[in-house]
């Protein structure tokens, strides 16, 4: 069987990145399409790796119930990847690319997983690409479906037709409205902690609470557990909750060695997400202000342990939140102002 954990840098392989579209893309071009009311519609590529063609000489025994009688020390020589080698998604991906090209889409230089393709008239079509699933978007529906017949002829593949869920986040469109959110997720997790029927709170932390760095031994079940509840957590800030940015990032730092307090106070968050469960981001076209708007803020001194300022901010489209951050400034700010000036360029 193919065992990725036993090939050596150099003589198996040499590359392995293989880059996806990030979160702020996706959100954005929601809004594209709330705004120009565009189609939108998918597909989900079936056995992804498989179809990877392999540069180098790679070996593999052969597969267990399958051995050969006659020949049964015969190795197999792979000519495309398969599940567990390290370069099976950079093979993917490879593969993936040329094909586009081939269709006359174009790379976005601003991120790899975007594909635009301009016909004659003037018409576009731009497929979002994360791994195996796949987003077409674009005003004319009839060349929406002929490019992503195209992909269905190339590969075995499953109509998603239109989008209802992608990457977790399920999606409402309606005409000038895109609605985004994890609901379903959010109450999975709410159930798996046991935090259904919680006393609800209004904010995510407590008022004025600051982290306290934990000097007592490793607890290993509470360190499991607070690891858990975080990993949770960042999957819905990173998505679809940006109201949860500050707190998640301000707990995860806790993550090496948390204190009883950090859990507590991890899963007061859920706490918070139980009463705003019903949450969602709404991108909306029509007469709603359809310009880009970044707001941002700072909290001077923030981190007592460094003088670090926070930095923190966020943009909308179509009236809905693109992005979001919170983070520590690279450098001590002397004064109030300065940290604003600082949070205000890199919001720029």
């Amino acid at each position: 069987m193919v065992k990725g954990f036993s090939q050596i840098e150099g003589i198996d392989y040499k590359e392995i990145f293989s880059p996806v579209i990030c979160y702020e893309t996706i959100r954005l071009m929601f809004a594209l399409v709330a705004l120009k009311n565009m189609y939108m519609t998918g597909l989900d590529v079936k056995t992804t790796f498989l179809y990877g063609k392999l540069k180098e000489e790679i070996y593999m025994k052969q597969p267990e119930g399958f051995v050969m009688k006659s020949q049964p020390n015969k190795v197999m020589h792979l000519k495309c990847a398969l599940y567990g080698l390290k370069q099976a998604s950079l093979t993917w991906w490879q593969e993936l690319e040329e094909f586009m090209l081939t269709q006359g889409f174009k790379q976005a230089s601003s991120n790899a997983g975007v594909f635009v393709y301009r016909h004659n008239d003037g018409k576009i079509v731009i497929a979002l690409v994360y791994v195996d699933d796949r987003i077409f978007l674009g005003h004319d529906l009839k060349l929406i479906d002929r490019k992503k017949h195209a992909c269905l002829e190339h590969w075995e593949c499953c109509d998603t037709g239109n989008i209802k869920e992608f990457l977790g986040m399920q999606i409402n469109k309606t005409a000038h409205c895109v609605e985004v959110n994890q609901i379903n997720y959010l109450k999975q997790i709410l159930q798996w902690f046991d935090m259904t029927n919680i006393k609800v709170s209004k904010t995510p932390l407590p008022s004025g609470y600051i982290p306290q760095p934990n000097t007592a031994a490793v607890d290993p079940k509470r360190q499991q557990c607070f690891q858990q509840v975080i990993r949770s957590l960042l999957y819905l800030m990173l998505r679809t909750q940006p109201n949860i940015l500050f707190a998640v990032i301000k707990m995860s730092q806790s993550m090496a060695n948390p204190s009883q307090e950090h859990l507590d106070k991890a899963m007061h968050i859920f706490q918070y997400l139980a009463g705003t469960q019903n949450y969602q981001l709404v991108y909306k076209g029509g007469q709603t202000p359809k310009s880009l708007m970044g707001f941002m803020d700072s909290n001077w001194a923030a981190d007592l342990a460094t003088c670090q300022s926070t930095t923190g901010y966020f943009a909308l489209l179509a009236s809905g939140i693109v992005c979001w951050q919170s983070q520590l400034q690279k450098t001590v700010a002397l004064s109030s102002t300065e940290a604003e000036y600082m949070a205000l360029s890199d919001t720029c």
